[in-house]
């Protein structure tokens, strides 16, 4: 029997499609804040409906998922070419300097944006922590096989935790005291890597 149809989407469209909507969504939020957006709006800024959109993502606040953890792959293949003695924030000096957004993924100025609706927004301030809940094994990983330690020994962990945390309040940092709406990209850039760098130099001491 010959099959008709669209051909199934590989896996790297597939989180394309999942990072347009979550730019989507972000912009919407911003613009008319959460309540007053739906996903029929979320699937039109993307040309889909919102029964296909709700393939992607179980509620509107998830779809802003794809920004916050974009960064977590990067960070953990820092971590594992992180060299002994290396001061941490070299280990991620090749990563900032020629992307300059480890942690806030493609975007710095969306993500800049969607962190400071998690001051009031509940939704998306419980997406935006599970997105570091999930980081922080992956964190722990790298540290792990780094050191050469059990994957569940707990000074990897506990150096992973704390890396996160210096990670999620550089962040926080930047969007809730430095970046402002209309922000220059390349200077969104510049100051959200400058508040990362200062988290790790503060953090640097205890990751050793």
């Amino acid at each position: 029997m010959t099959r008709t149809g669209r051909p199934p989407l590989t896996e790297e469209r597939r989180a394309e499609i999942r990072l347009e909507i979550a730019r989507a969504a972000v912009d919407l939020f911003v613009r008319q804040g959460v309540t007053g957006t739906t996903g029929d709006q979320i699937g039109q800024a993307v040309g889909m409906s919102a029964r296909t959109l709700w393939r992607y993502f179980p509620s509107k606040e998830s779809c802003v998922r794809p920004l916050l953890t974009a960064g977590i792959d990067v960070i953990a293949a820092c971590l594992r070419d992180w060299l002994p003695g290396q001061p941490v924030e070299e280990a991620f000096a090749r990563v900032l300097h020629t992307e300059g957004r480890v942690v806030a993924g493609p975007e710095p100025a969306a993500v800049g944006a969607l962190v400071r609706l998690t001051r009031t927004e509940p939704g998306l301030r419980a997406v935006w922590l599970q997105a570091h809940d999930e980081a922080e094994p992956a964190f722990a990983h790298a540290l792990a096989a780094r050191s050469g330690l059990p994957a569940d020994d707990l000074r990897p962990a506990l150096r992973a935790a704390m890396l996160n945390a210096a990670l999620r309040v550089a962040v926080e940092h930047y969007a809730w005291h430095t970046a402002g709406p209309g922000q220059d990209p390349a200077t969104a850039e510049a100051e959200l890597t400058a508040s990362i760098r200062s988290a790790l130099a503060v953090a640097a001491e205890g990751l050793r």
